[in-house]
C-alpha cells in the first residue's frame, strides 16, 4: 500500500496559512503591523519552497574577468609606411549620468528582501521597459521561479543570474554577470560599458548581500578610450531609500553620487554566510550590459 503523498503533509501549514490570514491577523497583516505582513510573506514563501521543491542545480554563469593591462605594457602599433601618426586624445574629466531625473525611475523594494526584483525593475525602467509601481514589482518578483538556481543564490530565489535572466524576458537581453579581482577593474569596465551601451549597470554591493544600480560615473579621463583612467565614484540608485540598515547606516536618496570613500565601504567582495561560491567568493560582482540599450 503506497504511503501517504507529499502534499497530505501540507494540510498544517496550510491551515496556519488560513487562521493567519482571518479576522484580526489579517488586518495585521495587510497593514504589516509589527512586521506581521513581512513574517505572513515569508511564510507563504516557505510554503511554495516546499510545494515545488528546491531550486535546479544550473551551471555558474560567471564570467571571470583578467585584470586589465596597465598603461606600461600598452605599447602602439607600428604605423605602416608612409602614413602620419593621428594626434593623441584629449585627456578630460568626465561626469556622466543616463538618467536625467532619477526619482522618475525609482523604486523601493516593497520587502526588506527584494532589493534584486526592485534593481531589476529600476533597471528595466531606466531602458524603458517598466514602470515603478509596486504592482509591476510584485509580478517581477513572483516569476523567480523561472531563472533561479542553486549555484546562483543558495538561499534560493534571487541571485545576479537570475537579475540577467530577468532583464533579458523583459526585453533587456545581453547582460552578463562578471566577477572581477579588484574594485578599479570592475567599476572601470562597469563605467565603460554604461557609456557605450547607454544602460545601468547592477553592482552587488554589502558582500553580495544587497543590489545597487549604477546610472553614471565621474573618471579623470574617458575610460573608453583611456586604459589608465580612474573611476571617482558612481551614480547609484539604492532600492533600499529610504530605510536605514543597523549594520550600512541610512540609504542615500536616487541618484546620489557615492565617492570612492562610500564605493570602499558598500561595494565589497562577495562573500556570502549561507556557502560557497567558487566564481565569485572574494570578487567584485557586476551584472553589466553588453549590448546597445533598446529604445535610448
Amino acid at each position: 500500500m503506497p504511503g501517504p503523498t507529499r502534499h497530505l503533509s501540507l494540510l498544517p501549514l496550510l491551515l496556519i496559512v488560513g487562521l493567519l490570514g482571518a479576522g484580526v491577523a489579517f488586518g495585521a497583516v495587510s497593514t504589516n503591523t509589527l512586521g506581521a505582513g513581512d513574517k505572513f510573506e515569508r511564510l507563504v514563501a516557505k510554503i511554495e519552497r516546499f510545494i515545488v521543491g528546491p531550486p535546479p542545480d544550473l551551471p555558474d554563469e560567471t564570467v571571470t574577468v583578467t585584470p586589465r593591462p596597465t598603461i606600461a605594457t600598452l605599447s602602439p602599433s607600428p604605423l605602416p609606411p608612409g602614413a602620419t601618426a593621428t594626434p593623441p586624445p584629449v585627456r578630460t574629466a568626465m561626469d556622466v549620468s543616463i538618467v536625467d531625473d532619477p526619482d522618475a525611475v525609482f523604486a523601493h523594494e516593497i520587502r526588506k528582501d527584494w532589493c534584486a526584483p526592485a534593481g531589476v525593475q529600476m533597471t528595466l525602467a531606466v531602458l524603458g521597459l517598466a514602470d515603478t509601481s509596486e504592482d509591476f514589482q510584485r509580478k517581477l518578483a513572483a516569476r523567480v521561479r523561472e531563472w533561479e538556481s542553486y549555484r546562483d543564490s543558495h538561499n534560493g530565489e534571487w541571485g545576479p543570474s537570475a537579475m540577467a535572466a530577468a532583464l533579458a524576458a523583459y526585453g533587456a537581453p545581453g547582460y552578463q554577470v562578471r566577477a572581477y579581482d579588484t574594485r578599479a577593474d570592475a567599476l572601470f569596465d562597469s563605467a565603460v560599458a554604461l557609456e557605450k551601451t547607454n544602460s545601468p549597470v547592477i553592482l552587488l554591493a554589502w558582500r553580495g548581500a544587497h543590489t545597487w544600480v549604477m546610472n553614471g560615473y565621474r573618471a579623470d579621463a574617458d575610460p573608453a578610450i583611456f586604459p589608465d583612467a580612474k573611476i571617482s565614484g558612481t551614480y547609484v540608485l539604492d532600492p533600499w531609500f529610504p530605510s536605514i540598515s543597523s549594520i550600512w547606516g541610512p540609504s542615500d536618496p536616487p541618484g546620489t553620487f557615492q565617492d570612492s570613500a562610500e564605493m570602499k565601504r558598500n561595494f565589497l567582495p562577495w562573500k556570502r554566510p549561507e556557502g560557497t561560491y567558487p566564481a565569485r567568493d572574494g570578487k567584485f560582482i557586476v551584472v553589466i550590459p553588453t549590448l546597445p540599450a533598446p529604445n535610448r
